[in-house]
């Protein structure tokens, strides 16, 4: 049997057992990876690869600084300025949240965005004495910050990776704000959707508990002065870090994490006890589960064939938006680094086959790859907000319905925003 083959069907099972939930979600990407070593799809190096990959470190660093915030009671106290601000309105909360989010993954990176923007919700939560809550804010901050990485071509890896072929190619390039002629009018959907349905439908589905004392960011304040404008600082640190762009997004927040241990804002006991071990897990595999599609040829099967049914007279817009939609399937069960790194060749092929303007197809191609939001594995700005305690089941439900709602909203778009 072809390792595209072994790949698909592996992807399936694992996705079965995602939605399903028998085995924990963390349990089930662990066999994921497993399965593709096992059946000689990757080597077992690769299945695991993500291990060590620069988010994996990004997310851990920013789970030890967020949770010496709590240690040292600087949570508390950040959360009681913002209350202050938007008072006990979780619908102003969570807006406020959406749209200064747009700033850091705009212009720095989704992933740093919300891996700057989930701590400060987190704060504000804990101090609301229950009027806001981790499972009715989460899911929509990183919908936000994965939809305004979409604004530049520097918010998220797809563009870049498109913008280096073209360049390379030695076609057209994308300007830097001409994916916000997509991405502004998703953003103003998003608002309007979380404030007619989004914020009452979560509500319904979303039934569970808030996350226990054992889960990040939800430890009880102990205040310490000195140690809490220390904590401070060392988020500012992450923060001048994430936008100097000195060292790997990794880099600073294993920085910063370490700083907390040292300078006792947290112990090193605390930290490892309050890690959340499943979203480090979930992240992780989920990359080896990206390099299993990439490396079998099993994405590229796919999305050959669904190519090779539109046939070489098929329509612009109809090509560009196939194309859309092919991205943002692959693009819930692989990074979007590695869809665009996929895609982008394809979509280039295909573009000059067809005799339709290349940066065209390849912006149809990045502009989808940032609105994937139906699984906890699309992206690691999706993966940060696991620690709210959502279930695979839940992107789906809410994550997915915005995904459609995107993707109807670009095809209609497109002719407007793309030079056919």
């Amino acid at each position: 049997m072809e390792p595209s083959t072994i790949a698909l069907i592996i992807i399936g099972i694992v996705l079965i057992l995602y939605i399903t939930e028998i085995i924990p979600i963390a349990t089930t990407s662990i066999v994921a990876c497993l399965a593709l070593a096992i059946f000689d799809v990757i080597p077992i190096n690769t299945a695991f690869s993500g291990f060590g990959n620069d988010m994996v470190f990004l997310m851990a660093g920013m789970i030890v600084v967020g949770n010496s915030l709590f240690e040292t009671g600087a949570a508390q106290k950040l959360g009681e300025k913002i209350i202050s601000l938007v008072g006990g309105n979780e619908r102003v909360f969570t807006i406020v949240l959406i749209v200064v989010s747009l700033f850091p993954a705009a212009f720095l990176s989704n992933t740093a965005a919300a891996a700057m923007m989930l701590p400060v919700a987190a704060s504000a939560i804990n101090a609301s004495g229950g009027k806001f809550s981790k499972k009715n804010s989460f899911m929509f901050i990183g919908i936000a910050a994965v939809t305004s990485g979409g604004l530049t071509t520097v918010g998220s890896t797809p563009q870049v990776i498109a913008q280096n072929m073209l360049i390379y190619g030695g076609h057209e390039t994308m300007r830097f704000f001409e994916l916000s002629r997509a991405g502004g009018p998703i953003i103003v959907l998003l608002i309007a959707f979380y404030l007619i349905i989004g914020h009452t439908l979560q509500k319904r589905v979303f039934i569970f508990p808030e996350p226990i004392d054992n889960t990040s960011y939800s430890s009880p304040p102990i205040e310490d002065n000195s140690k809490m404008w220390i904590s401070i600082g060392i988020l500012i640190f992450c923060i001048i870090g994430f936008i100097s762009g000195i060292w790997s997004l990794g880099i600073v927040a294993m920085v910063g994490a370490v700083a907390c241990i040292v300078t006792k804002c947290i112990s090193q006991k605390t930290a490892f006890a309050k890690m959340d071990w499943t979203t480090i897990i979930v992240i992780a595999a989920s990359l080896g589960l990206s390099a299993g599609l990439d490396q079998s040829g099993a994405g590229s099967l796919i999305a050959q064939n669904v190519v090779h049914l539109l046939g070489e007279n098929v329509s612009p817009w109809l090509l560009v938006s196939v194309l859309a939609l092919v991205t943002v399937i692959l693009g819930n069960f692989m990074s979007s680094t590695a869809t665009a790194a996929l895609l982008v060749p394809i979509a280039i092929s295909v573009a000059i086959e067809t005799n339709v303007d290349v940066k065209s197809v390849v912006m149809a191609v990045v502009i989808a790859a940032n609105i994937s939001y139906a699984t906890p594995i699309s992206t690691p700005a999706m993966t940060m907000t696991l620690p709210a305690g959502y279930r695979f089941t839940d992107y789906i439900k809410v994550g997915g319905l915005f995904t459609v709602l995107a993707y109807l909203l670009i095809v209609a778009l497109f002719p407007f925003i793309l030079n056919f």
